[in-house]
């Protein structure tokens, strides 16, 4: 990934097919992610197998003190050579979750679709939305983070204690051992790209305070949008993290199943004046003297292991099906990527999604295209199934007609995401919808050349972890999807709950095991 430069017009035709609805006119650069090898790769269907501060002065104020480190939960297993010890004792029971995939890679960034996503913030004038992508190698950390953001502001000469008075994201770690705190902020041109040096600092936490380290770590920056530190409205920024597992005092990577906390913070700044714009946190109520308030990161994707049951049955859950209300509604720019709406005021809060018989889950590498990004949400009322049981097994079955482009498509590793808060499809937007409680699971969904046959392909996610989760504790299983894609044209199209009854079959099913324990 590097700074975007202008492109000729002639790549400008070849490179930028999808429309964006924008208003006005718009300069491109170049995309935001780079990287070697093929890049349309075939797939792996199983990418990674389940075995089943410093305070920050002036404009910014942090509604986050920062005193005192702490530590983690949950175990799941995945087999990995001589891994460094799991350093955790106890767990903590964390409101917000992410399990990190492994990759036998040198370059992460080549496993940008295939990398854990979650999300936070909301798209406004004066707010910010973060897609954070995730995962590791043998050798270190790999976080990217991709920022909806208006204004893009950066000091060409930043001092250390000033990095989060500009556009600016910090990632704390609990290693179990330290706590360690990176910050980054965005920069321009090619050599400050090259030396990132002035635009980043490390500290580690010593008691209640955070003491300046220089702790090895590699940041790069990039920008799309019609200029820096100026008043003319842009896209938004991305920002990667390589953290060697060196650097924090590892000899290899963490064993499968260590828990390690982490937050983040996204610092904004929208004019020259530096007028005051509260930092959007990932947890969104985190405290760094709180460890129930931080994320959990989990290395290794998780599984699920069914306990002993006899005499499994089936149950299947769908709209409509013997009575039973299965609302489903996509938050986001759909098919069309928002026509129609003021991409900061109208965009984020629009509703309109419910009532509709399909819906795209759509994501991409170049933050240009955010108008275009869609997630999909789904609720199962689980109190049909009959109590006392355990559960074998479930899966969420998609059927799948389309995709956008077929011609320029490529394959979609889309992602599964436990919820908690519920929501009502008639109001729910991409600013108000829940946050993802955990991934969960996911499923590679290959290109349609043309539209399928009704009711579509059936797609299906292991989700038995999550239904396992909220049968036990007597909830609906709400469930989220979205992907990390990389490529243009990345969309897939799927029936929806409010199929008419012709197509009943494809509406979203939810397929249960029970046995009696």
């Amino acid at each position: 990934m590097r700074s975007m430069r202008l492109l000729p017009l002639a790549l400008l035709v070849l490179l930028f097919v999808l429309p964006l609805y924008a208003n006005g006119s718009y300069v491109y650069y170049f995309p935001l992610v780079m990287r070697s090898g093929d890049p349309n790769p075939e797939p792996n269907p199983e990418p990674n197998p389940e075995p089943n501060p410093e305070p920050n002065p002036e404009p910014n104020p942090d509604p986050n003190p920062e005193p005192n480190p702490n530590p983690n939960p949950n175990p799941d297993p995945n087999p990995n050579p001589d891994p460094s010890p799991n350093p955790n004792p106890e767990p903590i029971i964390q409101s917000y979750r992410v399990n990190a995939p492994y990759f036998a890679t040198a370059n992460l960034a080549d496993k940008f679709p295939e990398l854990a996503i979650f999300w936070f913030g909301q798209v406004e004038r004066s707010r910010n939305y973060a897609d954070v992508r995730i995962g590791y190698s043998d050798t270190q950390l790999y976080v990217y983070v991709a920022v909806f953001d208006r204004r893009l502001w950066y000091k060409a000469t930043p001092t250390r204690e000033d990095l989060t008075n500009w556009d600016a994201l910090t990632l704390y770690l609990d290693t179990g051992s330290a706590q360690h705190r990176f910050v980054s902020q965005l920069s321009d041109h090619e050599e400050e790209v090259a030396n990132r040096v002035p635009y980043q600092a490390a500290y580690r936490a010593e008691g209640s305070t955070w003491q300046a380290a220089n702790t090895p770590f590699t940041t790069f920056a990039a920008w799309r949008g019609e200029g820096l530190n100026d008043e003319r409205d842009d896209r938004g920024w991305a920002m990667t993290f390589e953290i060697p597992f060196s650097s924090l005092g590892l000899s290899q990577r963490p064993a499968d199943a260590t828990r390690w906390l982490m937050a983040l913070r996204l610092d904004d700044r929208d004019d020259s004046a530096g007028t005051a714009i509260a930092p959007q946190i990932w947890p969104p109520e985190w405290q760094q003297a709180d460890p129930a308030t931080w994320g959990l990161l989990h290395f290794g994707l998780p599984s699920y292991a069914p306990p002993a049951a006899s005499n499994p049955q089936t149950f299947m859950l769908r709209h409509r099906l013997n009575g039973l209300t299965v609302p489903d509604v996509a938050v986001g720019g759909g098919a069309v990527c928002g026509e129609g709406l003021d991409f900061w005021t109208e965009w984020g809060s629009a509703t309109g999604g419910a009532g509709g018989g399909d819906f795209n889950i759509q994501n991409q590498s170049d933050i240009a295209d955010w108008p275009c990004f869609s997630k999909y949400y789904v609720t199962f009322p689980l109190n049909s199934l009959p109590a006392g049981r355990v559960v074998v097994d479930a899966k969420l079955v998609l059927h799948h007609f389309g995709n956008s482009q077929p011609e320029d498509a490529i394959p979609s590793l889309i992602q599964v995401f436990s919820v908690d808060d519920a929501w009502q499809e008639q109001t729910l937007t991409w600013n108000n919808a829940p946050l993802a409680r955990e991934n969960v699971g996911a499923a590679w969904v290959p290109v349609l050349q043309q539209t399928a046959a009704w009711p579509g392909i059936p797609r299906e996610f292991n989700v038995s972890r999550a239904v396992a989760a909220a049968y036990a504790a007597g909830t609906p299983l709400r469930l989220a999807l979205y992907s990390a894609d990389d490529a243009y044209h990345s969309g897939k199209h799927f029936v929806s709950s409010d199929t008419g009854d012709w197509n009943e079959v494809g509406r979203p099913t939810l397929v249960v095991r029970l046995g009696t324990p």
